[in-house]
């Protein structure tokens, strides 16, 4: 009897260990998406049927106007936006400090991510401390000179389990490079050190 207990456990949590991670990771790429389209569905706004005089709601148009409005504003700035159309358009957003350090902070990161130069595909190791205690953390900046800071980078450590992370400053001495990619060293992180060790380049 203990044997089939044990047995019918030992399925359940391997039966867990593949249901939660796959029911999670969709039930949070549905909210995602769910959550934008809704926010940007204008289907019930701008038609109405006929026959009933109601509001017609089309699921997924507002992930569908997104996608095509970024792929128009690829194209449009690739092919039609030239230099001295940008620098007018960064003037005008130096004279509006709020929205130019909203626009100017979300670009930075957005581009960290999915630009020409992503900033998380250093991953390093730095000592913290005389103890031996080590942190990973993705090399940003490698020269602080314009700082008054000669001999120092800018490393920041992403949090575990978080999204959030912390921007240290560090001598150049303190850190030795990871043999690891950037994406598998960021799972690495976030998931608390059970993930990613084992895709090295």
């Amino acid at each position: 009897m203990n044997r089939i207990v044990r047995a019918l456990l030992n399925y359940f949590v391997k039966g867990v260990l593949v249901v939660v991670p796959i029911g999670a990771a969709i039930f949070l790429i549905f909210w995602i998406m769910s959550s934008v389209d809704d926010a940007l569905n204008l289907s019930d706004v701008l038609w109405v049927n006929p026959k009933t005089g109601r509001p017609i709601y089309i699921p997924g148009l507002g992930i569908l106007t997104v996608l095509v409005i970024i792929m128009i504003a690829g194209i449009v700035v690739t092919n039609f936006v030239t230099d001295p159309i940008k620098n007018w358009v960064g003037r005008w957003f130096n004279r509006l400090p709020l929205f130019n350090f909203l626009y100017s902070s979300i670009k930075d990161l957005t581009e960290a991510f999915v630009g020409d130069e992503k900033k998380f595909n250093e991953p390093v190791l730095v000592e913290v401390n005389e103890t031996g205690l080590k942190k990973i953390g993705f090399l940003t900046q490698k020269d602080l000179t314009s700082l008054d800071l000669p001999g120092e980078v800018a490393v920041y450590f992403p949090y575990s389990y978080s999204f959030a992370g912390q921007l240290c400053v560090v001598s150049k001495e303190k850190i030795q490079p990871l043999k690891m990619n950037g994406p598998d060293a960021m799972k690495f992180v976030v998931s608390g050190g059970v993930s990613g060790i084992g895709h090295h380049r």
